[in-house]
């Protein structure tokens, strides 16, 4: 693997300095934010059946992707988000961040659409049964639901997705090159690809038993 050397002055470690590479930020861009959840993003994360939300503590960074149906995070107020924490593998990475340091940062996106919708906010986590209740799929309820404050809210661009031409790359199907979940867990357990294909095939139906 080729290696880089940084030389100090080209590193870029000032706001002055971004501010000589980058410019002054398009107003529309300034424009689009607000402290609320306006109409737009409102239906944008009623379309949402998938979103990365990240998180940060002394601890480290975090970043987990959600998902669900169509409009599984339900704005409750303009100002307020709840998102259900689904089964997973008990890391909760996140909710530990949460709880050293609420702030946390959501990025919504709808397959087939280039935009995406930003809100940055802090969080709290409930285990109020009513709550609970709200987000129960097949009879069980999630353990915990995230309550968001939202902070910042807007739209996204759509450069990133036309640039990686996502969605065009999805209807093409899952690339060969792209190691799978039994690829990852052959590497660690020092196993091969007979090992790969049978977990890949096991864990899709074990899968289906552990979604809610």
């Amino acid at each position: 693997m080729d290696t880089i050397e940084t030389a100090d002055s080209f590193t870029v470690d000032s706001l002055d300095q971004l501010d000589q590479v980058y410019g002054d930020v398009v107003p529309a861009a300034l424009g689009k934010q607000t402290d609320h959840v306006t109409a737009p993003g409102r239906a944008f994360i009623a379309a949402s059946p998938f979103m990365i939300l990240a998180t940060a503590s002394e601890a480290g960074i975090d970043c987990s992707p959600k998902g669900d149906a169509p409009g599984f995070v339900q704005v409750l107020d303009d100002r307020t988000l709840l998102i259900p924490d689904r089964p997973g593998n008990n890391r909760i990475d996140g909710m530990k961040n949460i709880i050293a340091n609420p702030k946390i940062g959501l990025i919504f996106m709808v397959p087939g659409a280039n935009e995406t919708y930003r809100i940055n906010g802090s969080a709290s986590i409930s285990i109020d049964p009513a709550l609970l209740a709200r987000f129960e799929v097949r009879g069980k309820p999630p353990r915990a639901v995230m309550v968001v404050t939202v902070e910042e809210a807007f739209n996204h661009c759509p450069k990133a997705f036309v640039r990686a031409n996502l969605w065009k790359s999805v209807a093409e199907g899952r690339p060969e090159e792209a190691p799978t979940h039994g690829d990852f867990a052959a590497y660690r357990e020092g196993e091969d690809k007979a090992f790969a294909d049978k977990f890949d095939i096991d864990y899709a139906v074990i899968m289906q038993k552990q979604l809610y």
